[in-house]
C-alpha cells in the first residue's frame, strides 16, 4: 500500500451528506433558531464561540427529559470550576431506554456472543424489563442514591442491564474487566467504598477457561464496605451455589413480577451528582477515581452518537472492548440514538482472526470500531474482509485507542470497502467522550482526524501558550465543556484534579496529548506529551517513529523512549520486535535508521536498537512508553508499572534487566 499522510481517501456522497444527522440538525437551526451555517467549519466555530447558545440548542434539539427549570446554563467562576444546566434533574438511564416505548415489538438493543455462548440478541422490551427488575431489587436491598456499584463481570448483556439499573436509581457505577488481577481491581474500587459488587466466576478468552473464583474471594476481603455480592456464573459453575458466603445468585435479581415502564421512578439527580467513577490507565502510581455526571455526560454523548457517529434507529454499533475501558461506556451510549449494539466477550483472533468479521456480518453491523493494533494484526494476517464477508450493511468505521497512521485507513479502503466512511478520534477516560473526531459531511484524509467537536473548543498550543497551525503543540481546550469531570474522588481540596489538567496553562485545559491542526480543521494525534521524546530540545511525537519503523519489512512492532541524563544529555533507545525469522544484523539497524532519516528527519534516528520478543502494551492496548522510560530512569517495578493492568505481563520484564545490566546505556553512541 502506498499512501501520503493528508491524501484525500474518500469524499461523502451528496445523498450520505444530506440524510446525515447532523445535516437535520443544521437544518433545525436554520428553521428553529434563525441561524445559517454554511459548512462544518462555520458550524463549529459558533459552538465554541458562543457556548450557551450552542447547549442550549441541544437542550431542546434532543428533548432532554429533566424536572425543574433551568436557572442558568453555564456557571463560570473560571474553566476549573464550570458548572452546568443548574435547577434541573436528569437521569442518564431513563435518557438510554427512551427509545424502549417506540420500538417494534422483539427489535433489537443488543446482539451478544462470548466464546461459550452463540450469538443471541436482547430486544427493546426484554433489556427494559429487566433494567426495571435489577433497579427495583437494588431499591429493596436497600441500595441509595449515592452508593456505589462496581462491577468485576465481562462484556455481556448482564453487565449492561446491571449498569443501567444502578444508574436508574442514581446509585454509582464503577467496573474493572475480569482479566484484571486482584491488586488493580483493590486499588481502584478501595478508593471508592463500593456498597455492591457484581463478579463472575471466571471468563474464556482464546479457548481457555480462566477461573476467578480466588481472585474475587481476595477482591471481598479487600473492600470492607461491602454489604452485597452478585454472583455472575459465566463458566461451569453456573448450576451450583454461589462460590462465595453470603452470594446472591445473578438470577435472583430477575425473580419478581414485572415492572411496567409507566410504573417505574428514574431517580432524577442534579449537576453534581456523580454518574460513574472512571480510572486512569494505572500504569504508574495510584489510579485517579474520574467523576462524571449525569447531565453532562448525558448532552456529551447525545451530540457524540447523533451528529459525530451518525447513529440513528436501525443502525448497528459494535466496539471491541473490556468493560474496563471507556469505550464500553460509549458502546452503551449509542443506545441513546436507538441504535443497537454488538457486545462480544472473547478474542478477537479465537477461532479464526476474522472472528471480529463474521460477527459483523452476522449481526449486519453498521459502524465497526476498533484499535489500531487490531488493523495491524489484520494486515500482518492478509485479511481481506471485503471479499470474504458480506459487509453491505457497513458504512462507517472507527479506530480509537491510539494513534492512527495513515496506512491503517488505506487498510479499510483496500480491503473492506471502497465506499467507506473511515473515521478516527480522540479523547479518552477523562472526558468520557471524544475532543477530536468525525463529520460524516467531511472527506477523509489519509491518518487525519476529520475535525474538531462541536462545542470543544480545541486548540495546540506552543509551550508559551500560542495557538499552533500545521505544527505539532500541546492538545489544549479553551472553553468549559459539560463531560469535563466533576472531580476525583477521595481530592477533597481538587488539587489532584488541578494538577491534571490545569497546572501547566492558568484556566485552560491541558490534556496531555501532542496534536496538530491544518488549516482546514484536521486534527493528526501524535502520542502523550508526557512520552514525547525531547531530544536537546527538539520534541518528536512516538508516532511519527512507529510508523515509519513498522514499514521497515524485517520489523513487527517497535517502542521507543528518551532518557534525560546528568549533565543535559539524552538517551533514545528503540526496541523493536522482529517478524520470526530476521535478525537484528548491522544490515536491519542500518536500514530502520535510513527509513528514519528518510521518512523523518537524522533527529529521529535512535542511538540504540534493540530486539526484543515483546512490546508491553496496556489491556486497552496502548505501548507502555511512559512506564518503561521510568524503569530505564531508575524507578523500581512496582512504582513504574501495574502488571494487572498489562496485556502482556511478562513483557516489561525485559526492561527492568535491561535497567539493572545495561551499566553503559547511559553513555549513548550510535548504533553501527
Amino acid at each position: 500500500m502506498s499512501v501520503v499522510e493528508g491524501q484525500r481517501l474518500w469524499t461523502p456522497s451528496g445523498s450520505f451528506a444530506a440524510r446525515s444527522n447532523i445535516s437535520a440538525y443544521m437544518g433545525w437551526l436554520r428553521r428553529e433558531r434563525g441561524l445559517d451555517h454554511t459548512d462544518y467549519d462555520a458550524l463549529w466555530r459558533w459552538s465554541v464561540d458562543d457556548l450557551e447558545g450552542f447547549w442550549s440548542s441541544l437542550w431542546a434539539y434532543f428533548d432532554v427529559i429533566a424536572d425543574g427549570s433551568m436557572q442558568r446554563l453555564l456557571q463560570r467562576p473560571s474553566m476549573e470550576r464550570a458548572r452546568w444546566f443548574e435547577g434541573v434533574r436528569v437521569n442518564y438511564a431513563e435518557h438510554l431506554l427512551r427509545y424502549e416505548a417506540r420500538a417494534q415489538p422483539g427489535e433489537t438493543a443488543i446482539h451478544h456472543l462470548t466464546e461459550s455462548q452463540p450469538l443471541a440478541q436482547l430486544s427493546w422490551q426484554q433489556l427494559g424489563a429487566q433494567v426495571r427488575l435489577v433497579a427495583t431489587q437494588f431499591r429493596a436491598l436497600g441500595l441509595q442514591p449515592g452508593d456505589r456499584v462496581v462491577s468485576y463481570l465481562p462484556n455481556v448483556p448482564e453487565t449492561t442491564v446491571a449498569m443501567l439499573a444502578t444508574l436508574a436509581i442514581g446509585a454509582v457505577w464503577s467496573a474493572a474487566a475480569p482479566e484484571f488481577g486482584t491488586r488493580t481491581v483493590i486499588e481502584r474500587f478501595a478508593q471508592i467504598e463500593p456498597t455492591l459488587m457484581l463478579a463472575c466466576d471466571g471468563y474464556r478468552f482464546g479457548g481457555k477457561d480462566y477461573d476467578r473464583r480466588d481472585e474475587v474471594a481476595q477482591i471481598v476481603a479487600g473492600l470492607p464496605t461491602l454489604q452485597h455480592l452478585v454472583w455472575l456464573p459465566t463458566l461451569q459453575h453456573g448450576d451450583g451455589a454461589p462460590p462465595w458466603r453470603g452470594a446472591r445468585h445473578w438470577r435472583e435479581l430477575l425473580d419478581g413480577d414485572a415492572v411496567p415502564r409507566e410504573a417505574f421512578r428514574y431517580e432524577r439527580v442534579d449537576g453534581d451528582h456523580p454518574l460513574w467513577i472512571m480510572f486512569s490507565s494505572g500504569t504508574t502510581g495510584l489510579p485517579k477515581a474520574i467523576v462524571h455526571n449525569h447531565t453532562g455526560q448525558l448532552i456529551e454523548h447525545l451530540k457524540l452518537m447523533s451528529f459525530h457517529f451518525n447513529l440513528r434507529p436501525g443502525s448497528v454499533m459494535f466496539f471491541y472492548s473490556t468493560t474496563g475501558w471507556t469505550m464500553y461506556n460509549l458502546l452503551v451510549a449509542a443506545l441513546l440514538t436507538g441504535a443497537a449494539i454488538v457486545q462480544y466477550d472473547g478474542s478477537p483472533m479465537y477461532p479464526s482472526v476474522d472472528r471480529l468479521w463474521s460477527l459483523a456480518e452476522a449481526t449486519r453491523t453498521t459502524n465497526f470500531g476498533a484499535s489500531p493494533t487490531f488493523v495491524q494484526i489484520m494486515e500482518k494476517a492478509g485479511l481481506e474482509p471485503g471479499r470474504q464477508f458480506d459487509l453491505s450493511a457497513l458504512e462507517a468505521v472507527l479506530v480509537a485507542g491510539a494513534p492512527c497512521t495513515p496506512e491503517t485507513f488505506q487498510w479499510f479502503y483496500d480491503c473492506v470497502r471502497a465506499d467507506l466512511w473511515v473515521t478516527s478520534q480522540s479523547g479518552g477516560t477523562e472526558v468520557g467522550s471524544a475532543f477530536v473526531g468525525a463529520s460524516p459531511t467531511l472527506p477523509v484524509y489519509a491518518g487525519e482526524i476529520q475535525a474538531r467537536c462541536l462545542g470543544m473548543a480545541i486548540q495546540a498550543w506552543s509551550d508559551d501558550g500560542q495557538p499552533l497551525i500545521d505544527a505539532v503543540g500541546e492538545l489544549v481546550c479553551t472553553q468549559p465543556f459539560p463531560s469535563a469531570p466533576l472531580r476525583f474522588w477521595n481530592d477533597p481540596d481538587g488539587q489532584r484534579y488541578h494538577d491534571a489538567y490545569y497546572a501547566v496553562y492558568p484556566d485552560v485545559w491541558r490534556h496531555g496529548d501532542f496534536i496538530k491542526i491544518n488549516a482546514r480543521g484536521g486534527c493528526y494525534i501524535y502520542g502523550r506529551s508526557d512520552s514525547t521524546l525531547n531530544r536537546y530540545g527538539v520534541r518528536i511525537g512516538t508516532a511519527e517513529i512507529y510508523r515509519a519503523v513498522e514499514q521497515v519489512e524485517a520489523v513487527a512492532d517497535s517502542l521507543v523512549v528518551c532518557c534525560e541524563l546528568d549533565g543535559g544529555g539524552f538517551f533514545m533507545p528503540l526496541f523493536v520486535r522482529l517478524k520470526p525469522g530476521q535478525v537484528l544484523d548491522g544490515a536491519t539497524v542500518e536500514q530502520i535508521n535510513q527509513r528514519l532519516k528518510r521518512d523523518c528527519s537524522p533527529r529521529h534516528v535512535p542511538d540504540r536498537i534493540y530486539a526484543v520478543d515483546q512490546v508491553p502494551y496496556t489491556l486497552t492496548g496502548k505501548k507502555m512508553e511512559v512506564p518503561v522510560r521510568k524503569i530505564l530512569m531508575g524507578w523500581p517495578l512496582a512504582q513504574a508499572a501495574s502488571r494487572d493492568a498489562m496485556m502482556n505481563p511478562t513483557a516489561i520484564d525485559y526492561f527492568v534487566e535491561f535497567a539493572a545490566a545495561q551499566a553503559d546505556y547511559r553513555r549513548p553512541t550510535r548504533p553501527v
